[in-house]
């Protein structure tokens, strides 16, 4: 059995010698423990502080983001033979000996998917907004992809290599999110254990203030919405238009035909008229979207047996 650690990282030659001198050599239930480093374009030497600190490296030639970055981080894994997972942040911030028992519930085969649970409602170091976030991010989850669970953007995870081979991408911003509905859509086992945090030693590399990490969550979390629900979202927007111009034909209808003002209102039914015909084509574009959603869920099974026998 191989474990790999991988450590998406971004402009972090400073922090990593220390941060990676921390991660466990040995774990029980595995014969061997690899260190991955996944430079995501850095500009200071990340790569090269991670080989001298003994890890492999793998290295994007541009800054692509954390979810280009932790999606090579699987693949290459998976490459190297791993036969479990462990993602966690090159910041330092997830103590490291949480892995064992983060690991714990995938050797003992009741879970696919492990997530570290900080406690998110309890840690001082996060702003109001930010828990507010995270809280809505957990609901989305929960409502897309049926997982119950309370931190849903932790970055320390563990990862079977069936889970592992099932994830992908789609959005920019961060995988926390989007793995985790897929893995909800694959029927996969997800649990989660509690870990102890430590403040991170510098900002964000995500955002560059609160108010745009509240921007871009909610931009990525509408987007997931309309990527993995296409239809009843869809079909949601098309029952708001139709229940509008519903209420403005009986307006017209009303006033025409009790004889109040039978030549008047008729702007009423135009109107009408055109918000049911948006109504239909918001329908019909969500009748699309799930076909297309279908047929890239069957693509994401064709990738994911490959990667699995590589």
């Amino acid at each position: 059995m191989k474990l790999v650690i991988q450590v998406p990282a971004w402009n972090e030659a400073d922090s990593l010698p220390r941060m990676l001198a921390e991660l466990p050599r040995a774990v029980a239930g595995f014969d061997s423990v690899e260190t991955l480093v996944v430079d995501d374009g850095s500009e200071d030497g990340t790569s090269e502080a991670a080989r001298v600190a003994g890890a492999a490296t793998v290295r994007l030639p541009i800054h692509r983001g954390l979810a280009r970055a932790f999606t090579l981080g699987i693949e290459t894994a998976l490459r190297r033979g791993a036969d479990v997972i462990v993602n966690t942040d090159a910041d330092g911030q997830y103590d490291p000996a949480a892995i064992q028992a983060l690991v714990a519930p995938i050797l003992a085969g009741e879970a696919d998917i492990v997530l570290g649970d900080r406690g998110v409602a309890t840690l001082s170091h996060f702003s109001p907004a930010k828990r507010w976030l995270q809280r809505l991010g957990a609901w989305v989850v929960r409502v897309l992809s049926g997982i119950p669970l309370a931190d849903a953007t932790t970055g320390l995870r563990a990862f079977s290599r069936a889970a592992a081979a099932r994830l992908n991408c789609y959005t920019t911003f961060t995988y926390t999110l989007e793995t985790l509905i897929q893995a909800g859509q694959a029927g996969l086992a997800v649990r989660s254990v509690p870990v102890t945090t430590r403040p991170s030693p510098r900002p964000s590399r995500l955002f560059r203030s609160n108010l745009g990490y509240v921007a871009i969550s909610l931009a990525t979390l509408v987007r997931l919405v309309f990527i993995y629900r296409p239809l009843r979202s869809l079909l949601t927007l098309a029952s708001g238009f139709w229940l509008v111009a519903a209420v403005l034909a009986v307006r017209f209808g009303y006033y025409y035909f009790s004889g109040i003002s039978p030549a008047g209102h008729v702007q009423s039914l135009i109107v009408a008229a055109v918000l049911a015909l948006t109504g239909v084509q918001l329908a019909v574009l969500g009748v699309l979207a799930d076909l297309t959603a279908v047929n890239r869920r069957l693509l994401d099974e064709l990738r994911a047996l490959e990667r699995e026998r590589k």
